[in-house]
């Protein structure tokens, strides 16, 4: 299932991405540890190494594990955190971040890449991630609140619902903006009405659709 071939590839993805600025350690040792091959069709598994998206069910995609990295290494998970991701997907972002805090929640509006990646999930032994199905605009309540967001789409505004659900001291990291092109976001929350933002360069993702997929 992973093999030494594999796990080469995947130094060697490492170091690819510290050449491209990721630094965080342990970061970097959660994608040395997650087998990225696992979350693509076998058609795709020569390209699960590269750096590139590659696509999954339902005309989405998984990201670059730059894009991986750098979202994660943004976001800063810490053993304690609770953390939100919206935007499932094939759950390899969902992993990484399992590695590094000590609960996530994770919601998906395809249903039929929910039930995909959530019998996956369940097979390659990662249960500590609890999956949702749901719109990830009015994101989690029942478990609020998050100690950080992470959101895997690009989105064209800012959802207030997730806001609203980040601890005080928390924050969330999203692209946000018109067009293809998002700037990626990372809003720190220092009261129930007070916030700042930060910039970090640009990417490219799949829309933030409101609403589920049945």
């Amino acid at each position: 299932m992973d093999s030494y071939r594999h796990k080469g590839l995947r130094k060697s993805l490492v170091n690819i991405l510290i050449k491209k600025g990721i630094f965080n350690e342990r970061v970097l040792q959660a994608i040395n540890t997650v087998p990225r091959h696992l979350f693509l069709d076998k058609a795709f598994e020569e390209w699960a190494y590269k750096d590139q998206a590659i696509p999954i069910t339902a005309n989405q995609t998984i990201s670059h594990p730059f894009t991986v990295g750098f979202q994660t290494q943004l976001l800063d998970p810490q053993p304690k955190d609770k953390i939100l991701e919206i935007g499932t997907g094939s759950g390899y972002q969902a992993c990484v971040l399992s590695l590094l805090c000590k609960k996530i929640y994770s919601i998906e509006r395809q249903i039929e890449l929910f039930e995909e990646t959530n019998t996956l999930l369940q097979k390659i032994g990662f249960n500590k991630i609890r999956t949702l199905y749901g719109d990830g605009y009015k994101g989690a309540p029942r478990f609020a609140p998050f100690d950080k967001i992470l959101v895997t789409a690009g989105a064209e505004e800012v959802p207030k619902c997730l806001l609203d659900q980040l601890q005080i001291g928390g924050f969330l990291v999203i692209p946000v903006g018109e067009g293809d092109d998002k700037k990626m976001l990372k809003i720190v929350k220092h009261s129930e009405d007070n916030f700042t933002k930060e910039s970090h360069g640009v990417f490219r993702f799949v829309p933030f659709k409101k609403g589920v997929v049945k």
